[in-house]
Protein backbone atom coordinates (compact mmCIF):
# COMPACT_ATOMS: atom_id res chain seq x y z
CA UNK A 1 0.00 0.00 0.00
CA UNK A 2 1.50 3.44 -0.74
CA UNK A 3 1.62 5.58 2.16
CA UNK A 4 4.52 8.15 3.09
CA UNK A 5 5.49 7.73 6.39
CA UNK A 6 6.39 11.30 6.73
CA UNK A 7 3.12 12.73 5.76
CA UNK A 8 0.54 9.34 5.55
CA UNK A 9 -0.62 10.78 2.44
CA UNK A 10 -2.49 7.68 0.97
CA UNK A 11 -4.47 7.51 -1.78
CA UNK A 12 -7.65 8.87 -3.09
CA UNK A 13 -10.43 7.40 -5.18
CA UNK A 14 -12.82 8.86 -7.19
CA UNK A 15 -13.99 8.39 -11.12
CA UNK A 16 -12.57 8.81 -14.07
CA UNK A 17 -15.42 10.81 -16.29
CA UNK A 18 -14.69 9.81 -20.34
CA UNK A 19 -15.66 12.49 -23.05
CA UNK A 20 -19.24 10.40 -23.12
CA UNK A 21 -19.75 11.53 -19.40
CA UNK A 22 -19.34 7.70 -18.65
CA UNK A 23 -17.78 6.69 -15.04
CA UNK A 24 -15.40 4.19 -13.97
CA UNK A 25 -14.24 4.20 -10.49
CA UNK A 26 -10.38 4.68 -9.86
CA UNK A 27 -7.76 5.74 -7.58
CA UNK A 28 -4.91 8.04 -7.27
CA UNK A 29 -1.12 6.91 -5.33
CA UNK A 30 0.66 9.08 -4.07
CA UNK A 31 4.34 8.82 -5.63
CA UNK A 32 6.08 6.90 -2.88
CA UNK A 33 9.67 5.89 -3.62
CA UNK A 34 12.14 3.51 -0.36
CA UNK A 35 14.94 6.69 -0.13
CA UNK A 36 17.69 6.30 2.75
CA UNK A 37 16.87 9.63 4.36
CA UNK A 38 18.36 11.39 7.34
CA UNK A 39 16.63 11.29 10.80
CA UNK A 40 18.39 13.00 13.73
CA UNK A 41 22.19 12.17 12.38
CA UNK A 42 21.40 8.40 11.46
CA UNK A 43 20.69 6.88 8.29
CA UNK A 44 17.29 5.58 7.95
CA UNK A 45 15.41 3.70 5.52
CA UNK A 46 11.50 4.81 4.49
CA UNK A 47 8.91 5.01 2.37
CA UNK A 48 8.62 8.87 1.47
CA UNK A 49 6.50 11.12 -1.13
CA UNK A 50 8.34 13.17 -3.40
CA UNK A 51 7.35 16.29 -1.87
CA UNK A 52 8.36 15.36 1.10
CA UNK A 53 11.76 13.93 -0.17
CA UNK A 54 12.08 17.62 -1.84
CA UNK A 55 11.63 19.21 1.07
CA UNK A 56 13.74 17.31 2.60
CA UNK A 57 16.72 18.08 0.61
CA UNK A 58 15.68 21.38 0.31
CA UNK A 59 16.27 22.17 4.33
CA UNK A 60 19.48 19.82 3.65
CA UNK A 61 20.79 22.31 1.25
CA UNK A 62 19.55 25.29 3.41
CA UNK A 63 21.76 24.30 6.25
Amino acid sequence: MAVCEVCHKTGQSGNNVSHSKRRTRTRWLPNVQKATVLVDGTAKKMRICTRCLRTHYKQLMKG
